[in-house]
């Protein structure tokens, strides 16, 4: 067993305690957190990953002659602590508890050396608060006397084995991650060998409102931006619809980009190499392919090209021909000309074209919808005007298995390659040495997840996203018609579904597990093993069994059952297609799927409904659901709901008429029936009210419940519909921070 610690400094993550002071940072900047749960939490971490029983906190905190409410007080001041660290009970990172016997630090703890606890307070350097280097604690006092750091050593630990998954999605690390990222970087990959200089490298963050426009990794939705020097053009995410921003890289001043009614969402593709033009598409629908559209770099009136249709396009290195993706090839195009012609033949679908300066070289991120992998591709030009002469070779063939490398730029003087790369569940950038191939170097070791690399126009500076999701559950409350905050166990979900009688929830969680547990929290259950992720999951009518959609790396998304008391979950179809969306019949005979939309997985093959029977294993297909996803079946059986592709429209189908009718509205996502079956609830994502609606069955009438937009007090990014409750109130995740953009120069490494 490991040692107490007694220091009055102490760390964990991106947070620091002084113990004699009562005081708690983050990043940098105080927390608040009141008396008592600073006792509790002080008691955790002078044991770190030994049990800390109920007895002895209640003798710490209230000795054994006062008489209090001691599981009550305790709950809420265990409770204060998460909410401050940002942790749960279901998922814990710092504080887990263990029935009935006590509370157990998990987190690793290190000592404070009182010139990291100057340098994290900011005495030393007040002038400039938003540029930090990637020392350890260990190496602070070298670098506060002036002296270059050697060796770089981690700082000293208590270690504590960690049995979770890890998670970077979940890190939650605070809007000041500024000073604080010295202290949880992995100095260990820093580290030469004995008696070696190594300079760590300098990052300066740019904006501070948490609200720009992450991608979503392995799928068809890219977050692209640009830079003219002065700029950095991007995407924002308010209240669940983006925006085309400008962002001053002096100060990081965001300023909207005016775009027509015809630009609904748009998406950043490139920049002309002049700086004065965006190639843009719109991205309001789930459909990926698009039209291509030419605004100024200062907002106005659009241009649109041709009658193009793409997924991703960007400018020639001569400022006026456009190489632009569809399906899986490459085509060119010309403002001045409505004729394109082929210009390669892919093995897959190419996002992220990049050209490297001077034109020699176009590298690009291939995806395959059906692994869900992605690699970095290249292509040389030649002197050859045939298509079949252009080669794609793949950069880093086997580097990772399985792939997961992305989005690639050049610096200005194309003498360096940085891209992002996943792995162990961490986003990193990383550089290969101008067209090289091979030997990637690291340029960054968390702790967020950094994506999106743009290269300055003039010099070795990457700009990028550091990716810091925070989000939590709410509930619709019926009297005041607005949401509140999930409070206990579910309020980390992601999705959630009751069963039919009320007793059991399951619900996934943000790295993809699926759980369960007793309506009121008891009896909790891991389902599936981290091995697979999971996107949702239904109860079969009788409550013994869960249907799931969830996919292993490098495979296609699947179909799966597992029993409500645990098991190997049971892979239902053996294809090697996407299978998605799975609902119950109401005898639990039968299932019916559908296949995923563009942005999940966009496939050659047809999509329709099918329906599985478990006993029989026959799949048939639906009649008429060509074109249509995400089926639910009614609890009583006689209707199925289904999406249009392009999510614009909600469908209802009669099991005994055989027949399909299009209900009101003009979008839909993520539709659940009521309890009942007389009406079903969808969210009308492509609605500015970013309303939930709630559809009467069959005559098509539309309620709205609330909207989103409106009673958002707390600033959202966007918003999923994760479920209803058993009384049929809305469940709503709601994004609250997503990420800033940060700077780094990778001048000399």
């Amino acid at each position: 067993m490991q040692a107490s610690v007694s220091n009055s400094r102490l760390g964990f993550g991106l947070f620091e305690v002084d113990v004699q002071s009562g005081e708690m940072w983050k990043a940098g900047y105080r927390i608040k957190l009141q008396s008592q749960p600073f006792k509790v939490l002080t008691a955790l971490l002078e044991r770190p990953g030994q049990i800390v029983s109920r007895e002895d906190l209640q003798d710490r905190l209230w000795g054994k002659d006062t008489v209090v409410d001691f599981d009550h007080s305790l709950g809420t001041a265990i409770n204060k602590i998460r909410e401050a660290l940002g942790d749960s009970a279901e998922n814990p990172r710092f504080i887990e508890t263990l029935s009935r016997r006590g509370y157990r630090f998990i987190a690793p703890v290190r000592e404070v050396p009182q010139t990291a606890a100057l340098m994290r307070e900011g005495a030393l350097n007040p002038a400039a608060p938003d540029a930090f280097d990637l020392y350890t604690s260990g190496e602070a006092s070298n670098a506060l006397a002036g002296d270059e750091p050697t060796a770089l050593r981690a700082p000293k630990l208590v270690s504590v084995p960690m049995r979770r998954r890890p998670s970077a999605v979940n890190l939650r690390i605070g809007t000041g991650v500024v000073l604080g990222v010295a202290a949880v970087c992995a100095a260990a990959y820093w580290a030469g060998s004995a008696g070696s200089r190594v300079t760590p490298p300098h990052i300066t963050q740019i904006t501070r409102n948490g609200h720009l426009a992450p991608g979503s990794e392995n799928m068809e939705d890219i977050a692209a931006s640009a830079t003219d020097g002065i700029r950095l053009f991007t995407s924002t995410l308010e209240s669940g619809h983006s925006a085309l921003v400008g962002v001053a890289l002096a100060g990081g001043a965001v300023v909207p980009i005016s775009t027509p009614n015809e630009l609904a969402a748009p998406a950043l593709g490139d920049l002309s190499p002049d700086g004065s033009r965006l190639l843009l598409r719109s991205h309001s629908s789930a459909e990926s392919e698009q039209p291509l559209w030419v605004v100024p770099s200062i907002g106005g009136s659009a241009l649109r090209v041709g009658n193009i249709l793409a997924h991703d396009a960007a400018w020639m290195p001569d400022g006026e021909g456009i190489l632009y993706a569809a399906g899986n090839e490459l085509y060119l195009t010309r403002l001045t000309e409505n004729n394109p012609h082929l210009y390669a033949t892919l093995p897959g679908r190419a996002f992220w074209l990049r050209w490297q300066p001077g034109g020699k070289l176009l590298r690009f991120t291939m995806i395959d919808p059906i692994a869900h992998t992605s690699s970095l591709w290249q292509i040389s030009p030649g002197d050859s005007n045939d298509s079949k002469a252009r080669k794609p070779k793949q950069v880093l063939p086997g580097w990772t298995e399985p792939a997961a490398e992305c989005c690639g730029v050049w610096t200005s003087d194309g003498r360096s390659f940085v891209f992002q790369s996943t792995q162990a569940g961490n986003t990193d950038l990383w550089r290969l040495a101008g067209s090289s191939t091979a030997g990637p170097t690291r340029l960054t070791d968390g702790p967020l997840r950094y994506q999106a690399p743009v290269a300055s126009r003039s010099d070795d500076r990457i700009f990028f996203l550091g990716v810091d999701a925070r989000s939590e559950m709410k509930q619709y409350a019926p009297q005041t018609k607005s949401m509140t905050p999930v409070v206990g166990f579910l309020s980390m979900a992601i999705r959630v579904d009751y069963s039919r009688d009320g007793k059991w929830v399951a619900w996934t969680d943000d790295v993809g597990v699926l759980w369960r547990a007793r309506a009121d929290g008891t009896e909790k259950l891991q389902l599936t093993p981290s091995s697979i992720n999971v996107f949702l999951a239904r109860w079969s009518p009788d409550g013994s069994q869960i249907a799931l959609m969830g996919r292993e790396p490098g495979k296609a998304w699947q179909i799966y059952l597992v029993k409500g008391d645990g098991g190997q979950p049971e892979r239902l179809l053996q294809e090697s297609r996407n299978a998605a969306d799975p609902s119950w019949s109401p005898d639990g005979q039968s299932i019916v799927f559908g296949r995923t939309n563009d942005v999940m997985g966009k496939e050659n093959a047809a999509r329709t409904l099918q329906v599985l029977n478990l006993q029989t294993h026959q799949v048939v297909p639906v009649p008429g659901s060509d074109g249509l996803f995400s089926p639910r079946w009614s609890p009583d059986g006689q209707y199925i709901a289904a999406l249009s592709l392009d999510q614009r429209e909600v469908r209802l189908y009669s099991v005994t008429r055989q027949t399909w009718k299009a209900l009101s509205g003009d979008s839909g996502a993520d539709p659940v029936w009521s309890s009942d079956s007389r009406s079903i609830y969808v969210h009308a994502s492509r609605d500015p009210a970013q309303p939930i609606d709630r559809i009467s069955v069959p005559d098509g009438h539309v309620e709205q419940v609330i909207r989103l937009a409106d009673s958002d007090s707390d600033g959202a990014v966007d918003f999923v519909f994760g479920g209803l409750t058993p009384d049929n109130r809305p469940l709503i995740r709601e994004r609250l921070f997503t990420g800033n953009f940060y700077s780094l120069d990778v001048k000399g490494r």
